[in-house]
């Protein structure tokens, strides 16, 4: 799945990294978040969703077993002006299905 989301950012004219970009850590969920709103310039739902799928916060990734914990999570580590709650809701649900795939 995350093949298609590769193919979906680049049809939207975002450039998909490599691999190796990937796994790249950020000190926050924050940092994270801003680096792919402001300069990648994806969607909040997009950011949140490849934040908790492919990168890591200072060192630590995370797997979270259900859509309600992803929320608990993202909704405590995000400024509160920067996602509604139901941004937070699609994006964790988007996790769900994709972070076995």
């Amino acid at each position: 799945m995350r093949i298609f989301l590769c193919l979906a950012f680049a049809l939207t004219s975002v450039a998909c990294g490599d691999d190796t970009d990937n796994d790249e850590d950020y000190p926050s969920l924050q940092a994270c978040f801003d680096d792919h709103v402001e300069v990648e310039q994806l969607t909040v739902e997009k950011a949140i969703v490849v934040c908790t799928l492919d990168h890591t916060f200072g060192g630590t990734g995370v797997d979270f077993a259900t859509a309600a914990e992803c929320e608990t999570f993202v909704a405590a580590n995000l400024e509160d002006a920067d996602a509604t709650t139901a941004q937070i809701m699609t994006a964790c649900a988007d996790y769900i299905v994709q972070k076995d795939q």
